[in-house]
């Protein structure tokens, strides 16, 4: 069942989701100014969600014959999205967030694609799930943002 092209997709979306699990824990920490307590709660359910989707992604890249990446070196060298600066403002945050998650939606996309070609529902049905929720995260920080 294993599918080397999938499952190097999945492990660049287990990056992801590593980075981006840190790089929300740094907002949560970091943000300061009028909008503290709306960002500072939101950050910490993005990265409680986050948290699950590494969860949920290395095991299934194990579940279907792979080995997940497992370090950090492997998740900055494996990532599309980059870490946290440490110097973003909470706009600059947000809009970093809002160009993550537009990655990781293309992105989610050529996973559904190519599970689809190999017949795995459930990893296509997985990454449909994480799509409709980013999109749905991406309306609302684009809101916030205007």
């Amino acid at each position: 069942m294993e599918n080397k092209q999938l499952i190097d997709e999945l492990n660049m979306q287990l990056a992801n989701w590593n980075i981006l699990y840190t790089k929300l824990h740094n907002y949560h920490w970091y943000v300061t100014g009028p909008e503290f307590f709306t960002l500072h709660e939101k950050f910490e359910e993005l990265y409680t969600e986050a948290a699950g989707y590494v969860d949920e992604i290395a095991e299934r890249i194990l579940t279907i014959g792979g080995k997940p990446l497992a370090t950090l070196k492997d998740y900055l060298n494996h990532a599309s999205i980059e870490e946290a600066t440490g110097s973003e403002d909470p706009q600059e945050m947000v809009t970093s967030l809002v160009n993550d998650f537009d990655i990781i939606t293309g992105e989610s996309k050529d996973v559904i694609h190519i599970a689809e070609e190999t017949n795995d529902e459930v990893t296509a049905d997985m990454f449909t799930g994480i799509r409709v929720s980013l999109e749905k995260h991406v309306w609302m920080f684009r809101a916030y943002l205007n």
